[in-house]
């Protein structure tokens, strides 16, 4: 499994002055064409990996981003790694950063004091504002740490004080990272130097891939000097916060870590130090349905299970170097146990002592322990005992669980078996099958609601391109140069970058086989361009050629009678106004296999060409098909589609000796259930 999103981003890094001499990228390019067909080539992490992570991921609700990279192999995991996402307060570890730049540069010392006023102090999390007084004075070293360590916001407004507040996008856009941007002072949101970024992301943004990239850097001493990425790891090793990847891993496990918390986002970037080598690791939520601040919020445990999946991977047979409960537990004592028993004293004791749920049997856990004995009549020794252990009991567990005879007695609910005659039980929320020959429904349920449909919506992009093929077979050999717009789309990628060229033939292997949201911006510039009109006077400017195509798909399906669909984009990013219902996409799929290089290409399991620069350079790309069905004769393509809106999409091209179908299913469970849902409809509908 080759990551195509980081391939993408890693390239540019290249080609930027981050790893190569300014004066010899283009020879690098060169150099690395001639030994291989990649700029980049990865080595990537085994299907078990990505057969645990993907699930948890999917099951999440909210929007995730991941990206994993254990470094003495270099083998990688991404999800959605060069989605923009916001920070919450990771964007503090860029800032530090940028503070040990400016430092090295000569324009800051970290022994400066910096004298604390009235006006300095912001809410949220930190020390400075409730615990000093106007007037303390600290060293700039000193406020880094505690915007590291204690994720304190005063501490940070301070530093960006010092450094300005737009350098630490410049630096971070100098390393290779142009999506890596703090956009304005912590609860200052009027000194926005990015205004659309905060309204989307709030304090910061960046991507998992890019963070990973940073951290990559800092962990190999690449960042300023060495000294300065020694004393930056020291910071974060004393980050506070391990409620989120740092809480499953082993006891003593070494780890670097900054996280980020509000109300919809929880993020968290790590240096792990594993038995096995080193794990850089990066997880980015957004939109998160459960936006409490308890220990056990959805987005806090997803982190956890995913740097455990991570670090247990890459370290098979290692164990927490935690010891088993063998008698009565006392101070010093670290295990899950422990964690149960503090659990358990804040919820037991009045008022609570609000223990830290971290394992560890420490002087406050014990004092706990001494005044819950004391309330019940037994010895206070802080030790806990038998005796102890029954008044504790039940225990309180992470997950609240219900008495046994209360689980016993619950009756389940069981959905009807599936009908002799009629369609099988479906994950999906929205499906319809077809006769692909006649057009004829065969079935179908909310098969006229109009849902989000995700990268289905290539499907119009293709078909409006390949329209415009049969009249004029030429435009197929026309050269598409990826714009600066192409290549900020977020999501699935083909891998291209602004600048680079590619024939339109070519290139729509990129927009259905590794479904590239960059393709498709770039297929509507190129083709609303050729399609756009002046106006009467002929000095105005030309109509935006996006918005043309835009158009021209919303009046090619009123063409065809697609009432029940609106296009906003040609790749299916989630936008109010673009929804498609399941029955207009099996029409615009049937009027799209009569073309014969539609049925070719979605049927293509994987794709090679080779791209070009005008400064001189090509190399080649190699993309692969999205869709499992086709691992399965009989099975004959057409378009997967997934994002969080929309959930798993899947259309569906399929034969049975003469009989053809099309079936298509949306917002089935997972990607998974998509295949499932669709061989069960398929199977039922033949000879029907």
């Amino acid at each position: 499994m080759i990551d195509s999103n980081y391939s993408k981003r890693t390239m540019k890094l290249k080609l930027k002055q981050g790893l190569f001499p300014k004066n010899r990228w283009i020879g690098a390019v060169v150099v690395l064409f001639l030994f291989g067909t990649r700029l980049t080539i990865e080595t990537a992490v085994g299907d078990e990996l990505a057969d645990q992570l993907r699930p948890l991921i999917e099951g999440h609700e909210g929007e995730v981003s991941v990206c994993v990279e254990h470094l003495a192999t270099g083998q990688r995991f991404a999800w959605e790694a060069d989605r923009p996402m916001p920070t919450a307060s990771l964007i503090k570890l860029p800032v530090m950063i940028a503070a040990y730049e400016a430092v090295a540069n000569g324009k800051l010392d970290l022994t400066t004091p910096i004298t604390l006023t009235t006006d300095d102090m912001v809410p949220g999390s930190g020390v400075l504002t409730d615990h000093f007084s106007a007037g303390t004075q600290i060293s700039l070293r000193d406020a880094i740490h505690l915007m590291i360590a204690f994720s304190d916001n005063t501490a940070t407004n301070l530093v960006v004080d010092r450094i300005g507040l737009a350098t630490t996008a410049e630096r971070m856009e100098s390393l290779g990272y142009p999506n890596t941007k703090l956009h304005s002072k912590v609860f200052r949101g009027s000194t926005t130097v990015f205004p659309e970024r905060s309204r989307e992301f709030g304090l910061g943004s960046t991507t998992a891939a890019e963070m990973v990239g940073l951290l990559k850097m800092l962990h190999s001493k690449e960042l300023v000097s060495i000294d300065a990425c020694d004393d930056m790891l020291r910071h974060l090793r004393a980050c506070d916060d391990d409620t989120k990847i740092r809480s499953l891993l082993p006891k003593g496990t070494p780890v670097a870590n900054k996280t980020g918390a509000v109300s919809n986002v929880r993020t968290d970037a790590a240096v792990i130090e594993s038995p096995n080598g080193t794990i850089v690791i990066c997880v980015l939520t957004r939109n998160n349905v459960d936006q409490r601040y308890d220990d056990d919020n959805a987005a806090h445990v997803l982190c956890g299970r995913i740097g455990k999946i991570v670090f247990d991977h890459f370290n098979p047979g290692v164990v927490s170097t935690t010891q088993p409960v063998t008698g009565p537990l006392a101070i010093g004592a670290t295990s899950q146990l422990v964690e149960t028993l503090q659990r358990t004293l804040n919820a037991r004791l009045l008022p609570t002592p609000n223990l830290t749920v971290d394992g560890d049997f420490g002087p406050a856990t014990q004092n706990a322990v001494k005044s819950f004995q004391e309330a019940n009549g037994l010895p206070a020794s802080g030790v806990v005992d038998v005796a102890t252990w029954k008044n504790l009991s039940p225990l309180v567990e992470k997950e609240s669980v219900p008495e046994p005879e209360i689980v016993n007695a619950e009756v389940l609910p069981r959905l009807p078996a599936d009908s002799d005659t009629g369609p099988p039980f479906v994950t999906a929320k929205a499906w319809c099958v077809i006769d692909a020959i006649t057009g004829k429904s065969i079935g179908g349920e909310n098969m006229e609601t109009p849902l989000d449909p995700a990268s289905t919506t290539k499907i119009m992009t293709a078909l409006l391109i390949l329209e415009e093929a049969e009249r004029n077979p030429a435009c197929l050999d026309e050269i598409v140069t990826f714009s600066a717009q192409a290549d900020a789309t977020i999501g699935s990628s083909c891998g291209l970058v602004a600048g680079e060229q590619v024939a339109v033939r070519d290139l729509l292997y990129g927009l259905l086989l590794p479904s590239g949201n960059d393709a498709g911006t770039a297929l509507a510039e190129h083709f609303g361009a050729k399609w756009s009109v002046l106006n009467d006077d002929q000095t105005s400017k030309p109509v935006d050629s996006f918005a043309v195509f835009i158009q021209a798909m919303n009046r090619r399906a009123q063409d065809l009678g697609v009432k029940d669909s609106r296009f906003a984009n040609p790749h299916g990013l989630t936008e109010n106004e673009h929804k498609l219902s399941a029955f207009d996409l099996a029409q615009l799929t049937q009027q799209a296999i009569k073309l014969r290089l539609f049925r070719t290409i979605v049927a293509t399991r994987q794709y090679g060409c080779r791209i070009s620069h005008p400064s001189g350079y090509s190399r080649n790309v190699k993309w692969t098909n999205t869709n499992k069905m086709l691992e399965t004769t009989s099975y004959l393509g057409v378009k997967t589609g997934t994002t969080t809106a929309a959930g798993a999409c899947l259309v569906t091209f399929a034969e049975h000796g003469e009989q053809q179908r099309i079936c298509v299913v949306l917002g089935a469970s997972d990607s998974s259930s998509r295949y499932v849902d669709t061989k069960n409809l398929l199977r039922w509908s033949w000879g029907r």
